[in-house]
């Protein structure tokens, strides 16, 4: 049996953000379930704001056309996003708009076709960031067509969620991650038979 690729990565780059804490629970929740995990951070990617002028000027910046690359070489991709203002983050709104121009990978299928994506996020209010993964699944499935796991994870009252050694305690949204991890695997190795 395959093992599918698995990207993983935050939607934040902020020291301490308790969404890079899920992701790192997530990788272990992914190798579980069979995936071969990526961990990548996306400070590791800097991109300026999207500007069609910027883009004819100087063409789609290196750092986008490596993590488009990068995304056409895992069968699944699991984003772990914070919720801003009800919705999805600057940093990750960029980076998926980078990553969709033209021209920012020649390879096929591109970077959102063509596999599977997972959401989770986790926030300190009583959405747990579900109102941002609405926006992000939206923008994901109906404008790039990605293909979507249907669960998302939800990690609300995040602040006690998690132990002093990283581990998500709360039992519901790690049941969620779970079965989103083993549904993301699972979905993706249909991709890398």
């Amino acid at each position: 049996m395959s093992k599918p690729k698995i990207l993983l990565f935050a939607g934040s780059i902020r020291t301490g953000s308790i969404n890079e804490k899920l992701a790192v629970v997530a990788a272990g929740t992914l190798a579980e379930a069979g995936g071969d995990v990526s961990h990548i951070s996306l400070a590791d990617y800097p991109m300026p704001i999207y500007n069609g002028d910027l883009e004819q000027a100087e063409g789609i910046p290196d750092a986008a056309k490596r993590l488009a690359n990068l995304f056409t070489e895992h069968q699944g991709i699991l984003i772990v996003a914070p919720e801003y203002n009800g919705g999805i983050t600057p940093l990750l709104k960029n980076t998926i708009d980078w990553v969709s121009r033209p021209g920012a990978t020649d390879r096929r299928p591109g970077p959102y076709k063509g596999r599977v994506f997972a959401l989770g996020a986790a926030s300190d209010g009583g959405f747990g960031g579900y109102r941002g993964l609405l926006q992000l699944r939206h923008t994901l499935e109906n404008a790039l067509g990605a293909l979507m796991v249907p669960e998302m994870v939800s990690v609300p009252a995040a602040a006690s969620a998690f132990d002093a050694e990283g581990r998500l305690i709360a039992e519901r949204p790690m049941a969620m991650l779970r079965t989103v991890s083993q549904r993301l695997v699972e979905m993706a190795r249909t991709f890398a038979a």
